[in-house]
């Protein structure tokens, strides 16, 4: 086992184990008004969107969390089960150790095996930043290949970068490397930050770019500083445990993050609200604030790990509760529920 297996071995042990999520979860600060006439009956809800020219039949992404090791293959395969049987989108995890090993293709491209309507190639931004331009293209397109992506997910992970061992916090060149992505490539290009939130500045720079969608990502949920902190500790690397307690609960929280990004791009540019998202009713608050879809990850990761029925039964109920929300605002589609009334208090 290479040290990018082991490394993404640990991040997948340490999070099924371990305390990584933030001290906070903010969707506890966002408040969907109860509508005791909501006039519509349940079993009417319509979910289906359409995201990135896909139609999916619910407004939900399984958001990308690993490959790239052994045990990844199994997660990856009772995951797609999931995004198949609900016909939803599903991303996978940087797909960088496929690059460097071609022996770990296969815990990517197992999504092949399902027919899925949204499939989201990832590539660190560190990544594309370090690759010359013949190079970037190049490789972009043997993971867009490796896994048949419906689009293409470049990951603002510099707060994991900053603070792991391996890590390469190499951020010059990153806007133009996106750039030129957006302008070769033929599928749409995500700005998907992991954990740390997206501004409405860098959503402004952002939206100046061809880019289809943006990922906010923000804080509230796994804090891959939190992870980062428990691999140091293993490996008795005091400086970065040290590093990664203090910068634990480092971001901009997810629905502020959301709120920020909407009044920039409006709605020329897909919003996916990931952070912190536990279950559909989290799901129906990023969406009423203003989100095209939710994103989950952790709330899955466990069942993912242990079973495809485990996985399609914890899907289903996710599905079940944002019905619910949706039903208990008066909501009969997504688009009616991004008008629905809420409160925030962060």
């Amino acid at each position: 086992m290479n040290q990018t297996e082991k490394r993404k071995g640990e991040h997948v042990e340490i999070a099924l184990k371990e305390k990584v999520s933030s001290d906070y979860n903010y969707w506890d600060d966002v408040q969907l008004t109860h509508n005791a006439l909501p006039e519509i009956n349940i079993d009417e809800i319509e979910l289906s969107i359409n995201l990135f020219g896909k139609q999916l039949k619910a407004p939900i992404i399984i958001a990308g969390m690993t490959g790239g090791y052994s045990g990844a293959k199994k997660i990856n395969e009772n995951l797609s089960a999931a995004a198949e049987h609900f016909q939803i989108g599903l991303g996978v995890g940087s797909q960088r150790a496929a690059l460097e090993d071609r022996s770990l293709v296969d815990t990517y491209s197992i999504v092949n095996e399902f027919d899925i309507p949204l499939k989201i190639a990832n590539i660190g931004a560190s990544q594309i930043a370090g690759w010359k331009e013949r190079e970037c293209i190049d490789n972009i397109n043997k993971i867009v290949d490796m896994i048949d992506a419906d689009a293409l997910a470049i990951c603002l992970n510099f707060l994991q970068e900053a603070i792991q061992p391996e890590g390469e916090a190499f951020a010059r060149g990153c806007y133009n490397a996106i750039d030129l992505i957006t302008r070769e490539v033929d599928i749409p290009v995500i700005i998907k930050e992991t954990g740390a939130g997206i501004s409405g500045e860098v959503a402004k720079k952002l939206s100046k770019l061809r880019i289809a969608g943006i990922d906010v990502g923000g804080a509230g949920g796994t804090s891959f500083a939190a992870i980062e902190h428990y691999r140091a500790k293993m490996s008795k690397d005091w400086l970065r445990e040290r590093l990664g307690r203090t910068f634990w609960n480092w971001g901009i929280p997810t629905p502020l993050s959301l709120l920020e990004v909407r009044e920039v791009v409006k709605e020329k540019i897909a919003i996916v609200a990931t952070g912190g998202i536990r279950n559909g009713l989290d799901a129906a608050k990023a969406i009423a604030l203003g989100a095209d879809a939710a994103g989950l990850a952790h709330a899955l990761l466990k069942t993912a790990i242990d079973s495809r029925d485990r996985t399609i039964r914890e899907m289903e109920m996710v599905l079940a509760e944002l019905k619910t929300a949706m039903f208990l605002v008066g909501a009969g589609n997504v688009d009616e529920l991004k008008l629905a009334e809420v409160e925030v208090w962060i």
